[in-house]
């Protein structure tokens, strides 16, 4: 082989390293963001999951709440009521 045939072997060596790396670049950039966008749907999911649950939670204090003042008024009701026959 002769130096310009070697040369030329290498530069398309080369060129076609650069073009592999470029390709295995792209792909790998391409998938991240799929897993990142995936990451992103589940953070969503979880977000609204925890938004119903703190809603569910507040009904419930609410309800537990208010039964509770009904309770302590039909407390304070019975103790007035024991009060007035002793």
């Amino acid at each position: 082989m002769d130096w310009p045939t070697v040369i030329l072997l290498l530069g398309v060596l080369v060129v076609v390293l650069i073009v592999g790396i470029a390709v295995v670049t792209t792909r790998l950039e391409a998938r991240k963001l799929d897993l990142d966008e995936a990451r992103a749907d589940e953070v969503k999911r979880l977000v609204g999951r925890y938004e119903e649950l703190a809603a569910a939670t507040l009904d419930a204090q609410t309800r537990a709440a208010a039964d509770l003042a009904e309770l302590h008024a039909r407390v304070v009701g019975v103790e007035r009521i024991l009060r007035t026959v002793e």
